[in-house]
């Protein structure tokens, strides 16, 4: 995400750095660049206006044009007012003083809404929440089968009343089975419609007014770019919305809605959506994602990711097993495992500060070639994978048919395998040669 926004305000930046003391004329200079990186990410143009006025403002002053690092000191103020332009700080989903918490999620056909409830249903789950969904949409084709089907996967009850009854009387009978059931959340999947139009309204003004929503979250697809801004202003003007929720972040999207929409409508946004699966759902973070469209990294949010996915016990076994020099090709594919199931390779190296930059450093991750060492690795006996040293060169022959591939690529990944091992038993001791890495 924002991938091209990212580059282009990186190299600004460098650029910048290698100035050494600034002039008036050298900040100016920066900003017509970073006001047009901007435009071209379909940023709302009065919002890169401000933007830039306050960034402009806060540079031409005494303390940063005469401070001993005064690029550093421009780009401390560009991360400060990316993080206000994005909402500031993390806005999270209001909980009712008497359970349930209903939320409302509403949004144009085809913007994900339902599968976004059983996103945000799995999310609530996570936290200790006892969450229902509810099947309100009764106009789209198999949605509320979609919502069951989804439900049923998490282990969240589904509330459906059909398709006969009225919106707005299967969501007041939701709150009352909630209630019977013990479900402290209460998550409406509501229709959407090719565009907006009074017939939606009013059908949503009816829910709202009957459930009482604690929250009532509009869901924008990342990709429509200035539409998706133009669409949350509409709804907000007409229904009154409470949050954001931005979906395909992980797309080709080139980040307007995400720097423009609390800007233009004063809401928030409360959470992204990352991915397909249903675990691909996070609250946004906007210190995290300026950190991120800035080259820094956001190490807090890859942390989260390790500490959900990965089993402790397991890391600490494994940590053992690496100081005893007992690491085998079994341990590996297990970590491997663990890591892929946090996420794209590529969106997790964007995490790590100076990863940002990967692709100028023309490294590639090719979840490609860890498919084929999977395979090689799945191709061994048990025996070969625990002691991969008596792997020689009729097993190489019979490993490598087995997983489609050459006896190069096997002896490609013992070779790597084992000076990863010995390395890693050298970290271990305090001898790291000098050179490596």
């Amino acid at each position: 995400m924002f991938s091209s926004l990212s580059d282009k305000l990186q190299g600004i930046f460098h650029k910048l750095r290698g100035k050494g003391k600034l002039s008036e004329a050298d900040v100016e200079a920066c900003l017509r660049e970073v006001k047009l990186a901007l435009l071209e990410a379909d940023v709302n143009f009065k919002v890169v206006k401000r933007f830039i006025s306050r960034i402009k403002e806060r540079s031409i002053g005494q303390e940063v044009m005469k401070s001993l690092t005064p690029a550093q000191q421009v780009i401390k103020i560009v991360n400060e007012e990316l993080i206000e332009l994005m909402g500031g700080s993390t806005s999270r989903i209001t909980l009712a003083p008497n359970p349930p918490t209903v939320v409302v999620v509403i949004g144009l056909h085809g913007s994900g809404k339902t599968t976004i409830v059983a996103k945000l249903g799995r999310n609530f789950s996570k936290q200790g929440h006892n969450p229902m969904l509810v099947a309100a949409d009764i106009y789209r084709p198999a949605g509320i089968k979609q919502l069951q089907v989804l439900g049923e996967s998490l282990n969240i009850p589904v509330f459906t009343m059909g398709d006969k009854q009225s919106p707005p009387n299967i969501v007041n009978a939701s709150k009352r089975a909630a209630l019977k059931q013990g479900c402290d959340m209460v998550l409406v999947d509501t229709a959407g419609r090719l565009h907006i139009d009074d017939e939606m309204m009013e059908e949503l003004r009816q829910i709202k007014k009957v459930a009482k929503p604690n929250e009532v979250l509009l869901i924008v697809d990342a990709m429509t770019g200035q539409d998706a801004v133009n669409i949350a202003s509409s709804f907000n003007e007409q229904l009154g919305i409470d949050g954001i929720i931005l979906t395909k972040l992980d797309g080709d999207t080139r980040g307007g809605a995400a720097l423009s929409a609390k800007e233009v409508t004063g809401k928030p946004i409360k959470f992204i959506g990352t991915g397909e699966k249903l675990d691909a759902l996070e609250p946004f973070h906007p210190d995290r994602m300026a950190s991120r469209i800035l080259g820094m990294g956001d190490m807090l949010s890859l942390i989260e990711k390790a500490e959900q996915t990965i089993d402790r016990e397991r890391a600490e076994e494994l940590e053992r097993k690496i100081r005893k020099a007992e690491f085998t090709l079994e341990d590996f594919l297990e970590q491997m495992h663990q890591v892929r199931n946090m996420g794209p390779l590529d969106q997790l190296l964007g995490m790590i500060p100076g990863f940002g930059k990967i692709k100028n450093l023309d490294v590639e991750v090719d979840e490609k070639q860890l498919d084929k060492i999977e395979a090689i690795i799945n191709s061994m006996t048990i025996e070969e994978r625990r002691n991969p040293s008596i792997i020689g060169g009729s097993r190489r022959r019979r490993i490598a048919r087995g997983s489609g591939t050459n006896p190069s690529d096997v002896n490609q990944l013992l070779s790597q395998f084992f000076k990863a091992k010995k390395m890693l038993k050298q970290l271990t001791k305090g001898k790291f040669p000098i050179g490596i890495g």
